[in-house]
């Protein structure tokens, strides 16, 4: 029987059977009425488990041999009620041999566990790494840690703080399956004990948050056992990672305090290295923008250059007819021709103008929206349609605003305006031969009703289907 016990420490991979082998093995070998195994939780005193065997009597002998690694108590193995006498030396032999095999499979099953919890919290860590780096705002960012902190500490809640400008820490972020209500906007209010721990980047273990007199939140009478972990990189205070558990539950461990604690680490170094990149790809943007800024001086200046060429070769052609008026009054009719081919001249010249100031209006407002934010405004929307078309048609369409657009369309208008240009860019790429388009909005305009409205034109340069002429199509909502 000593031999299978001791066999099964190596061969049987579950600890709770192998243990109830042992204390039947001991009951059954010193003869005794009652066995138990009593495991100790790590690092404490308290029972973590219990087996026992055999029938427990009120008056009986007792025997007891210390679970013993390596100068670390696992727990006690016990017999009790020898039969048919009190127990003897070979009995407390017997009862040593088996408390140290006992030793054994606790310590191995616990070396176990401690590298499965230890690959978990790595793992948790790179997934974190992983996918702040991949692009997330910060909310998401910090949700992210909490939610993965929460799970790998088998708590109740993943929780955030944030130092606040009053001297405290308000809670911005929580992770909870259950009752989350309250618990966002929870403010440790300056002067609290645990808030100096804090702020001093240092961690704080409560066994229990209800009665720890630390602890001054309203919501600490739903949490018992909890840790409270600097998110700090370089010196520099994130905030603070808490993971508390129901009250009632097991406290952690010391080793679970110091894998979480490695974990806030790393997470914090995460959350900085995913800021960082964010300016990096903002900064990019703006060189960008810088950029198109410079093609857009490019454009505007050949474009003023072609029509000043304009302008002059109308000045020109003013003088030389205000020279030669004495020997061209016998002409009248050709006069009369010269005058309106200038005033066409001109009028190009006032049209190009025009164009170019509306083009470069429009083009400013589109790089004064912030980068990846959703445009707010009507004329920020119509862009963004705009500029997610030109992936589709293969070139961007021009965007013309005449007045106050943004001050006068209102939600209903734009939402209508919006699936109609939406329509219209969708039938343009439909057709052949479309290499340009133009979309005009105008506000205010008089509908035929008398009301004032906003005016949407689009055109391409498309043949229809039925005449062969380029398309244009308007649409017209109230304001």
């Amino acid at each position: 029987m000593l031999l299978e016990a001791v066999l099964s420490v190596g061969s049987d991979l579950d600890l709770g059977s192998t243990l109830q082998q042992i204390v039947e093995t001991a009951t059954a070998l010193t003869e005794a009425r009652h066995g138990a195994l009593a495991v100790l939780e790590p690092d404490r005193d308290r029972i973590d488990a219990l087996y026992a065997a055999g029938t427990a009597e009120t008056e009986r002998s007792f025997l007891r041999a210390e679970i013993v690694v390596h100068t670390e108590v696992f727990g006690h193995l016990y017999v009790a009620g020898k039969r048919p006498g009190p127990f003897t030396d070979t009995d407390l032999g017997l009862l040593r041999v088996l408390a140290a095999q006992a030793g054994i499979a606790i310590g191995n099953a616990r070396l176990y566990g401690t590298a499965r919890q230890r690959e978990r919290w790595i793992a948790g860590a790179a997934a974190v790494t992983t996918a702040l780096l991949t692009g997330t705002d910060a909310a998401d960012a910090l949700m992210t840690v909490a939610e993965q902190a929460r799970v790998l500490a088998d708590a109740s809640a993943g929780v955030i703080l944030q130092p606040t400008e009053e001297g405290g820490m308000e809670i911005v972020t929580a992770s909870t399956p259950d009752d989350p209500a309250g618990i966002v906007g929870t403010v440790i209010e300056p002067g609290s004990p645990v808030l100096v721990q804090l702020l001093g980047g240092e961690p704080v273990f409560i066994d229990d948050s209800a009665t720890d007199p630390r602890m001054t939140t309203g919501v600490r009478s739903r949490f018992g056992p909890s840790m409270m972990l600097p998110l700090q990189s370089g010196g520099r205070l994130i905030g603070t990672l808490a993971l508390p558990r129901r009250r009632g539950e097991r406290p952690y461990t010391d080793l679970d305090r110091l894998l979480a604690t490695q974990f806030a680490s790393q997470a914090a170094l995460a959350l900085v290295l995913a800021d960082a990149q964010a300016d990096r790809e903002q900064l990019a943007v703006y060189e960008d923008r810088d950029r198109i800024a410079r093609d857009l001086h490019d454009l505007v200046v050949q474009r003023l250059f072609a029509t000043e060429m304009m302008l002059e070769s109308t000045r020109r052609r003013a003088a030389s007819e205000e020279e030669n008026r004495g020997t061209a009054e016998a002409g009248g009719g050709g006069e009369a021709e010269e005058q309106a081919e200038a005033g066409v001249l001109l009028a190009r010249a006032v049209d190009e103008l025009d164009s170019t100031i509306q083009e470069v209006r429009t083009a400013i407002f589109a790089l004064q929206q912030p980068p990846a934010a959703a445009p707010s405004t009507f004329r920020g929307r119509v862009l963004r349609e705009t500029g997610g078309a030109a992936a589709l048609l293969g070139f961007p369409p021009s965007v013309q605003f005449t007045g106050a657009v943004d001050a006068l369309v209102g939600e209903e208008a734009g939402r209508e305006l919006l699936a109609a240009l939406r329509g219209a860019l969708a039938a343009a790429h439909r057709r052949p031969g479309v290499s340009a388009i133009e979309v005009e909005v105008d506000a205010p305009v008089r509908l035929p009703d008398g009301r004032s409205g906003v005016r949407l034109v689009v055109a391409d340069d498309g043949r229809g289907e039925d005449d062969g002429r380029p398309t244009t199509v308007t649409w017209q909502a109230p304001i």
